[in-house]
């Protein structure tokens, strides 16, 4: 039978609403199933990107820390983004590199903090957001604010040195001058009171990260954020407060280094032992000349290798990383002392980085 010019219109109509039914249906937005349950984002197969922020961009001790963490990151075929402060204790700097992390979408952020309290509230608004942070060589305080510490212990980094200089002084009496960090800084309070409590300072606590230890034979400290300049400056400020300084305890090797150029400039530098933290090959190079008596040497490759793979393994898996997890430290001396455990130069050269 043949159908009016009404029904054919009424069954085209119809054949039309059904094909922008099944349009509007096949519209449902990436990440939601129908029905209303959620399904797998679909950034969860897409790319890992992690992020890295240093104390600043040129210390080799962070170089070497980029280039490690670069190479883990190219090998498991992540991203890594990268930032640092313009100079150590720089905050700010650090404050904005994680906000446009977090905003870039990084599964985690491996951060070397310059300020180990005013840094927290920033750290904790990244972890609110499912932003994994693990702290690398420098713990936040508390400790726990990130969550985990990929480190040497710097409190035996101390150690190491102060019970190296205790022996090599041979029972002189010691005039010590320290060239620290900054106020209220973990590693630089950890270093410094690691190397009084090996010097033979009683009650020392190493759980104590934010006041450094005091001594009468401690006859000056000077802040030197680390710098070489800086620890010209503090060494020639030392001398002239007293003269007759004998012992050096330097919070890392850039500071050491400006140390002996300050003694060497004042006659002195053939009469006063100086000790450090870092093992870098400009470092260790000071050692095997004489210009450093001993190093703790740490190893930042180490560190950044470990906290890549762990944010990858949490991208991953979901897994985190906890707690900390020590990277080693080792006494580096080209005039080994009697019940000191070292290693000589040559190891020192070998494992050196920079």
């Amino acid at each position: 039978m043949i159908k009016s010019g009404r029904s054919q219109r009424s069954g085209l109509i119809i054949a039309l609403l059904a094909l922008v039914l099944a349009a509007c249906g096949s519209a449902t937005p990436a990440g939601t199933a129908s029905g209303g349950a959620t399904a797998a984002p679909a950034a969860a197969g897409g790319e890992i990107i992690i992020g890295l922020i240093t104390k600043t961009e040129t210390n080799p001790f962070f170089v070497k820390m980029r280039e490690g963490a670069q190479k883990e990151a190219d090998a498991a075929g992540v991203k890594l983004m990268t930032a640092a402060g313009k100079n150590d204790g720089d905050n700010a700097s650090q404050v904005t590199a994680i906000e446009n992390m977090v905003t870039a979408g990084v599964k985690g952020i491996l951060l070397v903090p310059s300020d180990t309290k005013a840094i927290i509230p920033t750290v904790q608004k990244a972890r609110d957001k499912g932003v994994f942070v693990i702290t690398l060589d420098t713990p936040l305080d508390p400790q726990d604010a990130a969550d985990a510490l990929f480190a040497t212990d710097n409190f035996k980094a101390g150690v190491l040195i102060g019970q190296y200089a205790k022996a090599a002084m041979a029972g002189k009496t010691a005039k010590i001058a320290t060239l620290d960090l900054a106020p209220g800084i973990t590693v630089g309070v950890l270093r410094h009171n690691g190397f009084m409590s090996g010097f033979g300072l009683p009650n020392v606590d190493p759980k104590v990260t934010n006041q450094q230890a005091t001594d009468p034979s401690i006859v000056c400290s000077q802040d030197t954020q680390g710098d070489q300049a800086k620890g010209q400056t503090a060494m020639e400020n030392c001398l002239q407060k007293n003269p007759d300084i004998n012992l050096v305890y330097t919070i890392n090797e850039p500071a050491a280094a400006g140390a002996y150029t300050a003694l060497k400039a004042a006659g002195k530098d053939k009469d006063v032992l100086i000790v450090s933290v870092d093992g870098g090959c400009a470092g260790v190079k000071n050692v095997q000349a004489g210009a450093i008596g001993a190093t703790s040497q740490q190893y930042p490759l180490k560190m950044a290798s470990l906290g890549v793979a762990a944010i990858i393994d949490f991208a991953k898996t979901g897994k985190k990383a906890s707690g900390y997890t020590d990277t080693g430290v080792t006494l580096i001396t080209g005039t080994p002392q009697t019940g000191v455990d070292s290693k000589d130069v040559k190891f020192g050269l070998d494992n050196c980085w920079g």
